[in-house]
Order: C-alpha cells, then structure tokens, then sequence
C-alpha cells in the first residue's frame, strides 16, 4: 500500500514537472526543471520535488536548491526589515529622539545584514535621517539665537557709552530688535523637535533670554530718567556716568572727576617700558579693528588683556582708558563677525550638499565640479579669516565636499585614460608621416596638388586627435612640427619657384596693362601662362589670392578703360536709341499686362523704332539719318579685333562704300538644301564684312559676349541681298549702342515668351468650354472659331454646335480612335488590341482619308454621342495636340 502511494505520488510529482523526473537524460531533465521553475511553484512542491530528484540526479536539482536558498534567504530577509523597521517607527514614534540613537539604528541594521536599500526600510532610513537633521538644524539656530543675544547686549552697552540723545533715537530699533528676538527665541521652543535639543541648551537660551531683557529693560529705563533730568533740572541724574555728565554740563554744573586714590610713585623708566608695551599691543588690535578682522582682532584683544593684566598698575589712566574702549569695540566686532561668517558657512555647507541633489539631466561634469569645490572650498578658507571656526559646520561641508569629488576622481580617471590613448594615436601617426615623407621626397606623376592634399590630411588627423596632456604635448607637437617640415621640403621649394615665377608674370601684366593698345592675344597667351602653373604648383590659398589679385589688376584696370572709352564713344549715339529704349519699355508694360493684342502692338511699335523709320529714310546711311554714328569702318576695334591686319587697316582708313553684293544667277530649280564642302583645302564661303549690314556693331565678333571674342569679321544673315533666295531685304536701322540692343533684345524675348503663355491659357479656356458645352449639350456654348484657334474653320464649328442640339445618339467608338490616332496620344489599356485592329483595317484601306485629316468630323461624331467620365477624359488628351496652332 505503501508503494502505490508512492508511485502515485512519483507521477504526481513528474507530471507537475512536465516529466523531468522521468527523462532520459540529465540535460533534458535540468531544462525541463527550469522551464517549471519559471512558473514560480509554491514552497512545498519544491521542497517535495528537490526531496524526490536530489537521489536521482544533483545536478538537475540544483536549480531547485537554488530556488530553494532564495526563497530563505528572502524570508530572512522580510524577517530582519520588519525587525528594523519596528525598531525605526519606535524611534519616530518617540517625542524626544536622540541623535546618537537614530545614527547607530542604520550602522547596526547594515551589520545585521536587514535590506536597507528595499522598502520599507529604505523610507524609514530616510525619515530618520530627516528628523535628525531638523534636530540638529534646530540646535544650531538656538545656537545663533544666543550669539545674537550677546550681540544685542553689546550693542546696549555701547550706546551707554555715547550721548543720551543719540541713544534715545536709536532706543526704537533697540527695541524692536529685542522684541523679534524674543519671537524667535519662541518660535523655537513650539518647533516639534525641541524635546528632542541637547538638555544643555533650553537652559542657555533662557539666561541669553533673561541677560538680554534685564539690560534691555535697565537700558529704557536709565533713558527714561535721562529724558526726565533733561526736561526738569530738578529731577535726578540716570545711573548712567556718560548720560549724568552730559546732563550736569547742560544744566552748567561742573562736572567733577571722580576721587581715586593716589598711586603709588612709580619709576619713571619702568613706567616708560610698560607704556611701550601696552601702547604696541593697543596699536596692534586698532589696526585690526581697522581693518575688519574679526579672528585676527581677537587675538590683539587678548594680547593687549595679558598684558593690561601685567603692566596696568605702571601706566597712566588715560593709556589705559584707551586700551579698554579699544577692547570693547573688538569685542563687539568679534560678535557680529562671528554671526555673519556663521550664516556665510552655512551658504557653503548648502551649495555643498546641494551638487549631487540635481535632477536628471542636470548633472554637473567632472571639470565643472572640480571648480565649483574649489571655489566652496576658498570661500570657506575667507570665512575662517573673518571669524572663529565652526566645527560642527565643517564637518558637513567636508562629508559633502569629499562626496561631490568622487565624481572629480571617475573624471580625472577617464581624462588620463583618454589623455594615454590620444598619445599613442599620436605616436603612431608621427611615424606614418615620417615613414611616407621617405617614400615620398618628389610628387608621383607630378602631381604636386595631390601631394599637398596628402600633407593637408595629415594636418586634419594631427587636429582632430585629443589632448594627450599638457607635459606631452609640447614634445611632441615639436616633433611633429619638425617631421612636417621634412616632408613639405620638396613642395616647398617648389612652390618658391613658383613664386618667382608668378612675380615675373605679374610684371609682364603690369606692361601689357600699361600699353598704349591693349593685345587681347597677349594677355590671353598671358592668362593660360598663368593658369597652367597655377595648375602645376598649389601654393596657400591667401597667398594664391594676392599673388593673383596683383596680376588681375592692371589688366582689369586696361579692359575698364578700354569699356570707358567704347562707352563714351556709344554715348554720342541719339535719338534713334532713345526711342528704341522707350519702346523696349513700352514692350515691358505690355508684357506685364497680360493683354495680346496689347503686345503685339507694342512689339510692332518696336519692330518699327528698330528699323528707324522716324529718324531716317529706307536706304540711307547712319551718317545721314542724323544719329550721331561714327563710320563704320573708322570704328574702334574690339577686343577679339586686336592687333589684326583688317582692324588697323580700317581705322586708319577712309570710310569706304560698301560694295553690292554679285547677285547669283537664279538655278533652273530652287536649292533646297546644299552640303557644306568639309574636304581638307575644300572652299570655304565667303565672309561678309560685318560693317555690310545696315545696324551691326563694327568690329563685334560672332564668338560669345565677352572680352576676348572671336574673328574681326562675319558673315551677315541681314545682308542687303538674300544670297539664298536672291531677293531684296527691308532696310535696317542705324547700328544700335549695348545698353539699347540689350533693352529690345530682352524685351522681345519676354514678349515672345508671353504670347506663347497666352496662346496656351486660352487654348485650355477654350477646350475646356467646349468639354462644358458637351456635358451640358448646349449648342451656345461652344467656343467662337477665333477662340478655337487657326486649325478649326467656321464649318467644323458650325457642325459641332449642331451635333450638341440634338439627343445623343449613335457610337463614337471608332471616332475616338481616329481621334487617339490622329493626336498621336496613348489609347486607355482597355482599347489597346481594338485600336491595333482599326490599324490594321486602315491599311486595306489605302484610299480612305487618313485620321489627320479627318479629325473635325470625327469630333463632331464623338460630340453626338453620350458623355462620360472616360470619353471626356480622352477627348481631351486628343483635341489638347489637334487644337494646337
């Protein structure tokens, strides 16, 4: 009976297993216990499955012990945080709490290993620590409450040494101070925490309390009776020895010194050195006093006590009157430096605590944070100096700043590694340079330019690696500077051949530039002289920029002068060039109107100021039109024209007629076209000189616009004679100066380009009116003949309109094939194979009409039909490159 349950409890057992007791192997067997243990099983049936699996196999089961230790070691765990943490909420739950206590509860709980660092302990530590700081907050400002008290009686005392009526106005800030400290003093003793202050405190605060109030109130009333005695003669003097003289003087009685005993007879040399010594050491603490050092100053106090103490039965009253007034204002300064370094350190001890309590994000540096401690710690050094020290402060303000540095220690740690790494990256990248400098002592294939980039490189490299620390650097940036050197040597030398010669170079542009007849030719030859050794050698950039500053110079200077004297020559032409601006301007407007017949209008009216019809007849000569021309032939050359033989032979010249042009004899059948003879020593046609054509620019070459331009002549499309067709040309207008042939030039190619803008909004205008017109079948709205443009006459309107006055009717299947064809646009997927079978068709037809010239009707066949979507979709494509002018 025994047996079976066992054997019950055995498959029990393997089956909430998943079968690890029974498998075959070990491994298997520890998988399958460790996907059951990701189920988070009870306590029991581990203790029953380690139980059982334990004598079969130990090493499957050890992660079923471990799961095992786990579990006790978290319930000892729970065991020792609820044991600690009743131990804490007993102490919070105390009125009176001792410090000691709360600071031993987190050292003996670490020690008995509880969790501080899970809840609920870890509250508890931080509650307890919370309590202890206000408590000790708490002390320190019972503590500053006393001292202000002594400060406050000082400050008492003092006034019964000055006149009455000075104390009598400051006897209500007196007062009023008393009262807040009083206030304070209260404050602090309803404070939660104030059972739990040092037993040696409440009975401090209250004697500072009773001290301050008796000489408070002794204070008001001396004062009281000194304003008694001041207002009745006859009323008595206060208590006060400085109030009662200053009184007894105003009433005029004399004041009489007091009686003190004679002294005895003193050595006149005795008395002499201790007057020296006291009157030193009373020098000493009035320098102090001086100067504002309050630790300093109570050191001379109490140098110039000790020795009052030993030499003040051998010096004179009035010495020692000195010293003890000199004695009292360090002690008052002794108090208020006391109370002021005291709150200044407690500012340190705050900024201190406050740089690891920044939120996530904010987190200060390693460098920021070694200057933010060394300058806490400098402040605090000041303090010390103007104060006695506070020990209980620096203890804080030590912890804070020593935990502050750890993250100092992690920086400087991570900058040595770094400062290691980027020294050895530099190490290494020394040696490839030197290594490539003695492969490299001349550029491969000449290529200087890429020798330099390769130098530049290794420039970037030596920048772009960090710091390696301040001692290695300067050797090896000398040692760098150095091997850089060595391999820029051949470079170098080269480019100071350069220099020279670039210098020479600018002097030959200098003389070029200074020639009474500037030689395009030469400066051209002078230019590519330039460019191929500015190729051959890189120099530094700003250095290239002067050098070809310098050598651009004169030259510009030469073309300038030469485009000043072209410009004043340009300027004497008159009227004819007004007026053709003034038409260029009249185009613009008309441009900017949008209007087409406007600027056809305009562009006639410059059409006609072109030709000069208002300022000279057909046929006649610049000179006589009045225009101020020069004669062409005596014209300046330009500058692609100088120093050639034609130039010079024309201006210095005189003016020649132009000869007419042999007319060709007409051929027996027109030429259409005629192949140029591109045979070497093939003819070449003749050029015509530039100055033929009435208009043209003398001397202005056919090559592109600029200073160096092409041959001083060209073959003139706007000859007197049409050498193609043989027939005459309209005459031209005189020859037109940049600014004017610039204007119409432009204003022409806008105009141009506005009509076709034009042209192509009205032929969607238009398209789109008659797609309207079918959708809606409205005969009216069809667009006019002018709308629909040149290539629908007036018939194939008139049938489209009579198309869309009746019902639809029949299929436009075919039509808008015919159409698709004649447009040459693609038909939808759908109508491919039927538009490649109506293809077909039309080749057995070989005398029907083909689409392109049947198109109207095929329209007006479409626009009798039924519309839809697809049909005015295509239609459109079809008529947007029929409609087309």
């Amino acid at each position: 009976m025994q047996a079976s349950d066992k054997n019950t409890e055995f498959r029990q057992l393997d089956a909430l297993t998943e079968g690890a007791l029974t498998a075959p192997t070990s491994g298997e067997r520890t998988t399958r216990i460790r996907a059951w243990l990701s189920s988070d099983p009870p306590l029991e049936q581990l203790q029953e499955v380690f139980r059982e699996l334990s004598s079969r196999d130990k090493g499957a089961a050890r992660p079923v012990r471990e799961r095992l230790d786990e579990l006790r070691r978290a319930k000892g765990q729970e065991v020792l945080a609820a044991e600690w943490g009743a131990r804490a909420e007993a102490l919070l739950a105390l009125g009176k709490i001792n410090i000691a206590d709360a600071m031993a509860w987190q050292r003996d709980a670490a020690k008995a290993g509880a969790p501080l660092s899970r809840e609920p302990l870890q509250s508890l530590k931080v509650r307890l620590a919370d309590r202890v700081r206000q408590v000790e907050d708490l002390q320190h400002r019972v503590q500053v409450q006393r001292e202000a008290a002594v400060l406050l009686a000082q400050r008492i005392e003092v006034l019964s040494t000055k006149s009455w009526t000075l104390a009598q106005s400051a006897l209500t800030g007196i007062q009023g101070d008393v009262q807040s400290w009083q206030d304070q003093a209260a404050q602090l003793q309803t404070d939660a925490n104030w059972s739990s202050v040092d037993v040696r405190l409440p009975p401090l605060l209250d004697a500072s309390r009773t001290q301050l109030l008796a000489v408070s109130d002794a204070f008001r009333s001396a004062l009281e009776q000194a304003e008694r005695a001041a207002a009745d003669p006859a009323a008595a003097l206060p208590q006060v020895p400085m109030w009662a003289d200053e009184l007894s003087a105003g009433r005029g009685v004399a004041v009489e010194a007091p009686v003190r005993a004679p002294r005895p007879k003193v050595d006149p040399q005795l008395r002499e050195q201790a007057s020296a010594i006291v009157r030193e050491a009373l020098e000493r603490l009035e320098a102090e006093v001086a100067e504002g050092h309050g630790k300093a100053s109570a050191g001379a106090a109490n140098a110039l006590r000790q020795a009052l103490k030993e030499q003040g039965r051998l010096i004179d009253e009035a010495l020692d009157a000195q010293a003890h007034a000199a004695i009292a204002a360090a002690g008052e300064l002794e108090g208020w430096q006391r109370w002021s370094a005291n709150r200044v350190r407690m500012g340190l001890v705050e900024q201190a605590e406050g740089l690891l309590k920044r939120p996530a994000g904010q987190e200060i540096g390693g460098r920021k944070m070694q200057e933010l401690l060394r300058q806490l710690r400098e402040q605090w050094k000041q303090s010390d100096q103007g104060g006695v020290p506070n020990h209980a402060l620096w203890k804080r303000f030590d912890a804070a700043c020593n935990e502050a540095h750890k993250v100092v220690e992690a920086w400087v740690e991570r900058s040595r590694a770094q400062a290691a790494e980027h020294q050895a990256q530099r190490v290494a990248l020394l040696a490839e340079l030197q290594a490539w400098a003695a492969d490299n002592r001349t550029a491969r294939d000449d290529d200087w330019r890429g020798f330099g980039r390769v130098l530049q490189e290794f420039a970037d490299r030596w920048r772009g690696i960090g710091r390696p620390g301040d001692k290695g650097l300067a050797e090896l940036q000398a040692r760098w500077d150095e091997a850089m050197v060595q391999a820029r040597a051949p470079l170098a030398a080269l480019q100071e051949q350069s220099l020279q010669r670039r210098q020479t170079l600018i002097a030959e542009a200098v003389a070029l530039g200074a020639a009474p007849m500037l030689r395009v030719d030469a400066v051209k030859a002078l230019q590519q002289r330039w460019q191929v050794e500015a190729q051959a050698v890189p120099i530094e950039r700003r250095a290239e920029q002067k050098l070809w500053d310098a050598f651009r110079k004169p030259i510009d200077e030469a073309f300038e002068r030469k485009s000043a004297e072209r410009q004043k020559a340009e300027s004497a032409l008159g009227e004819h060039e007004r007026e053709v601006i003034a038409a260029s301007r009249a185009l613009e407007e008309a441009n900017a109107s949008a209007d087409a017949q406007r600027i056809r209008t305009a562009m006639a009216a410059l059409e006609q100021a072109l030709r000069g019809a208002r300022s000279a007849t057909p046929g006649a000569s610049p000179a006589a039109m009045g225009t101020g021309t020069p004669p062409v032939a005596a014209a300046e050359p330009t500058d692609g024209e100088a120093g050639s033989a034609a130039a010079e032979s024309a201006a210095s010249s005189e003016p020649a007629a132009v000869a007419e042009p042999v007319k060709p004899a007409k051929p027996a059948k027109p030429v259409v076209a005629m192949r140029g003879d591109d045979r070497p020593g093939g003819r070449l046609p003749t050029a015509v000189p530039s100055a033929q054509r009435p208009g043209a620019r003398p001397g202005r070459s056919d090559g592109p616009p600029g200073r160096m331009g092409g041959s001083a002549f060209r073959s003139d499309p706007r000859a007197a004679r049409d050498e193609r067709g043989g027939r005459d040309l309209p005459p031209q207008g005189p020859r037109l100066g940049d600014a004017a042939f610039r204007a119409q030039r432009d204003a022409l190619e806008r105009a141009q380009l506005a009509l076709r803008k034009l042209a192509a909004q009205a032929h969607g205008e238009s398209l789109t009116q008659l797609l309207g017109a079918w959708r809606q079948r409205d005969p009216a709205a069809v667009p006019s003949v002018s709308d629909l443009g040149s290539r629908v006459p007036a018939a194939a309107r008139a049938a489209w309109a009579q198309a869309l006055g009746r019902a639809p009717s029949g299929d436009a299947a075919t039509a808008m094939l015919r159409l698709e064809i004649a447009s040459e646009t693609p038909s939808p997927a759908e109508h491919h194979s039927a538009r490649r079978l109506y293809q077909l068709q039309m080749l057995t037809r070989r005398h029907d009409a083909p689409p392109a010239q049947t198109w109207v009707q095929d329209v007006a066949t479409v626009l009798a039909s039924a519309i839809d979507d697809e049909a005015e979709r295509r239609l459109r494509q079809s008529l947007k490159q029929l409609l087309k002018a």
